[in-house]
């Protein structure tokens, strides 16, 4: 197959053929598989041997150490070891049942109850006089008692409720919040208030859920000597001029920095 082979090289070809070099000439012959069990897997994918990890049963493939029943063995109970299937059916006890069976496996009676006074048949489940919280079974004549299981709530221990004639406890809604409480400096605002932390050009507002909501505003008119008011958002172009640091109000005329010679004048437009 254009492909050299050193003497004494042995390697699988397709369809599960042995190979070997010798003396220049190539010797193929079938794989030969050993099957040391009873009920060997099919080889897997680019395998040539059937496996004895897990078994084959009835068509159905069946994993290493699964316990199962066949399909017409009634009680017969299966399991796969090293690729061999071992059935057994189950002893039955004579007389009465410690335990249900399934049909057709014993020829016997499981035993009744009798509990404070009264008869249960063997599986029934009921609840203490009284006590609806407790529930009972009959187990092959005992009676085995129980507290019923609650469900696990994921609410704190201060918000849980224990309501009259309930067994469990449920959790309580927790109470509406009356405002908003800041961690960076101590300040609790109530549900509505608006103000400003500290940027003019934001501002928060409290929401009805106890959390906080902040929005910047965006200034949009322009002016070529807008004035800065302190603690104001956005310039102000109809107050007057500022000109070389210095605010002027409309219509005010004031000489010129750069050349005492010239005369200027705010004219807000």
């Amino acid at each position: 197959r254009g492909i050299p082979r050193e003497p004494g090289t042995r390697w699988t070809e397709p369809g599960c053929r042995s190979c070997t070099c010798q003396g220049g000439r190539v010797l193929c012959d079938a794989v030969s598989c050993s099957i040391p069990c009873s009920h060997p897997l099919p080889a897997p994918a680019g395998g040539c041997c059937p496996t004895c990890t897990g078994c084959l049963h009835e068509g159905v493939a069946r994993a290493e150490g699964d316990v199962f029943s066949p399909s017409d063995g009634n009680c017969t109970v299966c399991v796969c070891l090293a690729g061999n299937v071992s059935c057994f059916s189950p002893e039955c006890p004579p007389g009465s049942c410690p335990s249900p069976s399934p049909v057709d496996c014993c020829s016997c009676t499981p035993e009744k109850c009798s509990f404070q006074g009264r008869t249960y048949a063997h599986g029934a489940r009921f609840s203490l006089d009284g006590d609806d919280c407790t529930t009972c079974v009959c187990q092959g004549g005992e009676v085995e008692c129980s507290f019923t299981p609650c469900p696990v709530l994921d609410c704190p221990q201060h918000q849980r409720h224990l309501g009259p004639g309930q067994c469990c406890s449920t959790c309580r809604d927790p109470p509406a919040p009356t405002g908003c409480f800041l961690d960076d400096n101590g300040m609790e605002f109530p549900v509505g208030q608006i103000w400003s932390p500290g940027d003019p050009c934001e501002l928060c507002i409290c929401q009805a859920d106890g959390s906080v909501s902040c929005q910047r505003t965006d200034c949009v008119e322009t002016c070529p000597y807008p004035i800065h008011i302190p603690g104001q958002c956005c310039p102000d172009c109809s107050a007057g001029c500022t000109y070389m640091g210095r605010i002027f109000s409309n219509n005010e005329t004031f000489p010129s920095a750069l050349d005492p010679c010239l005369s200027c004048i705010c004219l807000v437009r």
